[in-house]
């Protein structure tokens, strides 16, 4: 607890900390001694989250009600979080609510997961990275998933921001590891989570034997300075991709298929 606590502590900002990782994320940090600065939209959700840490840890929380898919985004979390020493950048945002094809959507929709996907994490890493360089120590870990392996069907958008995400803390971990800052891409597959079980309802299948939240979290932040990246334990833990060694044709066909298989269509 020591030992995170110098390292990342005095504060921590989880986005898209008011369910399912995210929560588990904010709670486990918050067991550390480490101050959380909990962001997400909806802000009941978040309201409850920071009671109950108060409660459970007693450290100090910050609620940040915020679309992250809006252009200024950044600038409005940069502005809560003014004066905080944040050490700890969890970037947990940017599930698929759609698992649709990219022609049944609109075209704005997919934007606003680029936006919150790739430009918001990117905003916020160059901002808060700069403090943490400065002190010689802190940690980002973005979560990307095992759609960033490869393309597939009524995967477009959600695929190409996740592959984003991955290299992207792939190449920071590159510059701001030797500064002592660690950077994770943390890839997770299919998570217990409310997003995830939404998904499956809105088509009309059911979750099966999936990864638990808690134990995911808990895996993401055991392995925060294993990067630059780590695989969650269902997937079978390290850093290689399960679809590495295949040709790309088969690794698309596969990732396909499983969308199929969530959204039970062929």
């Amino acid at each position: 607890m020591t030992e995170f606590l110098d390292r990342y502590g005095r504060w921590a900002i989880i986005a898209g900390a008011s369910e399912g990782t995210g929560a588990s994320f904010s709670r486990q940090i918050a067991a550390h001694g480490v101050n959380v600065v909990l962001v997400a939209r909806r802000p009941e959700p978040l309201a409850a989250l920071a009671d109950q840490i108060r409660e459970a840890s007693g450290v100090q929380t910050r609620t940040v009600s915020i679309d992250l898919s809006r252009p200024d985004a950044d600038r409005a979390l940069v502005a809560a979080t003014e004066g905080l020493e944040v050490g700890l950048l969890i970037y947990n945002a940017g599930a698929d609510e759609y698992g649709m094809k990219f022609l049944d959507v609109e075209v704005d929709d997919w934007v606003a997961m680029v936006q919150r996907n790739c430009v918001f994490p990117l905003r916020l890493s160059h901002h808060f990275a700069r403090a943490m360089v400065d002190r010689g120590r802190g940690g980002i870990l973005l979560v990307t998933s095992a759609a960033a392996w490869a393309g597939g069907d009524r995967l477009a958008t959600y695929c190409a921001t996740k592959a984003f995400d991955l290299v992207f803390g792939e190449a920071l971990w590159a510059e701001l590891s030797p500064k002592g800052v660690d950077v994770l891409s943390f890839v997770l597959g299919a998570t217990d989570t409310p997003a995830f079980r939404a998904l499956a309802a809105k088509h009309g299948t059911t979750v099966g034997d999936i990864a638990d939240a808690d134990e995911v979290a808990r895996d993401g932040l055991e392995h925060l300075a294993d990067g630059p990246t780590w695989t969650a334990a269902a997937l079978g833990g390290g850093d290689a991709s399960l679809v590495g060694a295949m040709p790309r044709r088969d690794a698309v066909q596969l990732m396909s298929a499983g969308m199929s298989e969530i959204v039970g269509e062929p």
